[in-house]
């Protein structure tokens, strides 16, 4: 199993930003897709990016243009690039990721507060 965990949030201005990163340990190898997840207070939790193993990469309509995602596969870690940040991306930010064998691991999140 692979287990995460996350840093790089914070508070920040709007118009500022952030980048996150997820840190993976454990069967690293058979990390394939790896994506960021948010929850904001009273939300469901929604995609925020994705990216395979191949650098595929998937956006939600939200963050198109202002987020970046990106992957070292050597060591598993995955970022977050984000740009141009609003009030409205407040909220718990959670790597998740994917393996071969089927499972999904997801970290414990981390709190990113974009202040009007």
């Amino acid at each position: 199993q692979v287990q995460l965990v996350e840093s790089g949030g914070g508070l920040v201005q709007a118009g500022g930003s952030l980048m996150l990163s997820c840190a993976p340990s454990g069967i690293i190898f058979r990390i394939d897709t790896m994506a960021w997840y948010r929850q904001a207070p009273g939300k469901e939790r929604e995609l925020v990016a994705a990216i395979s193993r191949g650098g595929v990469r998937n956006y939600g309509d939200s963050v198109k243009g202002r987020f970046t995602i990106s992957r070292d596969n050597a060591k598993g870690t995955l970022y977050l690039q984000m740009n141009s940040l609003k009030p409205e991306d407040t909220a718990v930010y959670y790597c998740q990721a994917d393996t071969n064998d089927g499972l999904t691991s997801w970290g414990q999140g981390t709190q990113v507060t974009v202040s009007s």
